[in-house]
């Protein structure tokens, strides 16, 4: 356990001052400053629920509870457990799921219930304090397609075009697999007659899509009236996907407002759609979409140029619809890096200026922080050349963007000499491997001869992004650091229709893709000795803490054990890390919350140098981020755990709630 200095001083506070005194021994701040940055960060209005998926608009993943803290966290117990019923409803067709929701808390005149979605789309209510089910929604949803099911969340919002006392008044927003929109009352769970056609919004029309072509995973976003929806697109497989259209509507009516494409008049591309989830800054009327890769992924000599608005941050005006500004952290991508993440809207305090700010975190392990106003970088960006492609008539972009702080969350150089392996036979193995590679460093075109994927189309960090600690600039986030290699192979004549893949591959596994309409299939798989184990040396996953102000790595430790991971599981946790799916919280009691791993661990992390205080087994890997709220006097942490159909480590429908023994509530702070 952490040593602790003062008995009168909260634990929130102890942790920020450790963080703000690393600061000072730097030289980044003066003192005066550290102070200022504590009391901007720990002075906000108590939050007792959690509203939206990220914690706020802004997806901050933060929550100013400090009921448990690094003090008492050892002693959290299971409060509750609530089961879904999709085992047992839908059988073998879990085995196309992945569990990834984040419930919401929603206020006290919207019924106060815990709600979440299934990954068929379920919405289920819950009471706050035992897990007992309130209300169901079934949307019957369209399961056809070879896409996997997921759902992250449903969006709340208060309906003010409706009276105190009318159905739908406080409404809850749902984005399903068959591209359907629905409004459904927050209170009972019944559609929204009035938005829609009773209560829902067909989100395409005749294109001749089956659905998972195109489909939804993150929860849309709400404000000033106005819903905005992303999707998520068929990855690979042919040349010209769907079209990555983000589009708006009325949150009273389901009226259109607007929509907008991301690749607007490149004909021979299709996809940049935005599944990550969105932000907004409601005050300033500006909403943030994070753009993911055009189609083909890994093959663009018909898609020639930057790609538009293709791997971007893009500030569109939230009435309108129009662009305010974007920035192109991938240009002309060859190596599906997404935007995997929500862009994180904070508070840039530095030496007295105070800037409203963006971070983006990037499948590439950087961080790039904005103005989110005017899209001026806070911190200076310099242009990387990139390797030219080895493939006839592909032209990589000779320049790519990189900032010169916060450093790369990961080391993509990757040599034979660094090899690892757990023997000198299998780290010579590795290391011929790598000597092997086509291996120019981070960029590399992927070639017809094996090439190094560093970090892979999975990161660095992916979907669960981040969590500031309020508005310190202190950013916390886990990273994948498994380095995979690839190779486009001409396409075969005669490949069976019933053999092509339609995702990313599964964690130790190597797969082949077919990218229809381009002369090649993509293959791809990790690193790994022939014992199985990756060739870069562990962590193979990190939980890593980012000073964005003063643009430094403050500490970073392994996520994630491999006791399970070997052919025999071992007695005792091996803390190497492990692949990461999903994300954390950071909370004012000092603490960062994840699972996201292979393992099926839920673990409290002190966020002042990253010690592991509290850990629990869940039944199933907790492939989603968890959420914390304080219903009558009793603080929770809240976990899905379900698996993920790229783990492959089983399947569930667990809700997991933890809190503090109830006997010390009146002693806690």
């Amino acid at each position: 356990m952490p040593t602790h200095t003062s008995k009168s001083m909260t634990p929130a506070r102890r942790a920020y001052n450790a963080l703000a005194a690393q600061r000072v021994t730097r030289g980044i701040v003066s003192l005066g400053s550290a102070l200022l940055l504590l009391m901007a960060s720990t002075g906000r209005a108590d939050d007792s629920g959690w509203q939206y998926y990220g914690g706020d608009q802004g997806g901050r993943h933060y929550s100013s509870l400090e009921q448990i803290n690094t003090e008492n966290v050892a002693d959290l117990e299971q409060a509750w457990v609530f089961r879904s019923g999709d085992m047992e409803t839908y059988g073998q067709e879990m085995l196309k799921t992945s569990t990834q929701s984040t419930p919401l808390l929603l206020p006290p005149a919207a019924g106060e219930s815990l709600v979440y979605c299934t990954p068929f789309n379920r919405v289920i209510a819950l009471d706050p304090g035992s897990g007992a089910k309130r209300w169901e929604f079934e949307p019957n949803i369209d399961r056809r397609g070879d896409r996997p099911f997921r759902c992250r969340g449903v969006s709340y919002a208060e309906e003010m075009r409706v009276s105190d006392a009318g159905q739908c008044r406080h409404r809850l927003y749902l984005g399903t697999h068959d591209r359907k929109l629905w409004a459904i009352d927050a209170i009972n769970g019944k559609p929204c007659e009035d938005f829609g056609d009773q209560g829902k919004v067909l989100l395409y029309g005749e294109e001749g899509y089956v659905p998972g072509d195109v489909s939804n995973s993150s929860a849309p976003v709400v404000a000033n009236g106005v819903i905005v929806v992303g999707s998520t697109v068929v990855d690979f497989v042919r040349a010209t996907t769907p079209r990555g259209t983000v589009r708006a509507f009325d949150s009273f009516s389901g009226k259109p407002l607007w929509q907008f494409d991301p690749l607007l008049n490149y004909a021979n591309s299709g996809s940049a759609n935005v599944w990550a989830p969105m932000s907004v800054d409601e005050q300033n009327g500006l909403l943030y979409l994070p753009t993911s890769a055009a189609s083909p992924d890994y093959y663009g000599a018909q898609r020639e140029g930057a790609g538009l608005y293709a791997n971007s941050i893009v500030a569109l005006d939230l009435h309108s619809g129009a662009v305010r500004w974007h920035f192109q952290h991938v240009r002309h991508d060859l190596w599906d890096y997404d935007t995997p993440a929500q862009p994180i809207l904070f508070a840039w305090q530095k030496n007295g200026e105070k800037i409203p700010a963006l971070a983006q975190l990037t499948k590439q392990g950087f961080v790039f922080v904005f103005n989110r106003l005017t899209g001026e970088s806070l911190w200076e960006i310099t242009e990387q050349p990139v390797p030219p492609s080895q493939i006839p008539g592909e032209h990589a972009f000779p320049t790519q963007p990189k900032p010169i702080a916060p450093p790369q969350l990961l080391n993509p150089f990757l040599m034979p000499a660094d090899a690892w392996g757990l023997t000198p036979w299998d780290r010579r193995s590795c290391a011929k491997q790598l000597a092997s590679l086509h291996n120019l460093g981070l960029f590399t075109p992927t070639s017809e001869t094996l090439t190094l994927m560093y970090p892979g189309s999975l990161g660095g960090p992916n979907w669960g992004g981040g969590a500031l600690l309020g508005d310190s600039g202190i950013l916390l986030t886990n990273v994948n650091n498994v380095a995979f290699t690839g190779r486009l192979i001409p396409t075969p004549q005669d490949i069976d229709p019933q053999t092509k893949k339609r995702d990313h591959p599964a964690a130790g596994h190597r797969m082949q893709v077919t990218m229809d309409g381009t002369p090649y299939n993509i293959e791809i798989g990790s690193l790994q000795s022939p014992l199985g184990i990756p060739c870069n040396p562990p962590p193979w996953g990190k939980l890593v803490a980012v000073d964005l102000i003063g643009g430094t790595i403050l500490w970073e430790t392994a996520l994630g054990s491999v006791h399970e991971m070997g052919p025999v599981t071992a007695p005792f946790h091996i803390e190497w890390g492990t692949p990461n799916l999903g994300g954390g919280i950071a909370t004012a009691g000092g603490l960062f919350f994840i699972g996201a791993t292979m393992d099926r661990q839920l673990r409290a992390f002190d966020v002042a140098n990253g010690e592991t205080l509290w850990q629990v087994t869940l039944p199933i890997d907790a492939t989603a981020t968890p959420m914390t709220y304080l219903y009558r006097g009793r603080q929770y942490v809240v976990i899905n755990a379900g698996g993920h159909h790229m783990f492959n480590r089983g399947y569930g429908d667990y809700l997991h709630a933890f809190a503090l023994p109830r006997q010390s509530e009146a002693t806690s702070p």
